[in-house]
């Protein structure tokens, strides 16, 4: 997972998560400030932080997640698929246990 700060003041600490996707896979995760999108609040923050990851020169397709789950149903993690039907971010399958011997 990436931290994106560029050495910047997040002001009150309040900070929002985008995933960037590619074919509706998760491969990378940033942070930026709340101010950086509009204070925050899903849905209007969304598209302001994407126009902010843009401004720096970051390109691809980037949604806002939820570190406390509060929508999309999960936080995005490197792995995770996005459906964009319902909205939610999906964890990948656990792998199968080792069988015991």
């Amino acid at each position: 997972m990436a931290f994106l700060d560029y050495d910047r003041n997040f002001g009150d600490g309040i900070m929002a998560h985008f995933a960037q996707l590619q074919n509706n896979v998760v491969v990378e995760v940033i942070v930026i400030g709340n101010d950086d999108c509009g204070g925050g609040t899903m849905p209007e923050s969304e598209p302001i932080g994407q126009a902010f990851i843009a401004s720096l020169g970051i390109e691809g397709d980037w949604l806002q997640t939820s570190y406390h789950a509060n929508f999309r149903a999960l936080y995005a993690g490197i792995g995770y698929t996005y459906d964009p039907a319902l909205d939610e971010f999906v964890a990948p399958p656990s792998p199968d246990p080792v069988p015991s011997v």
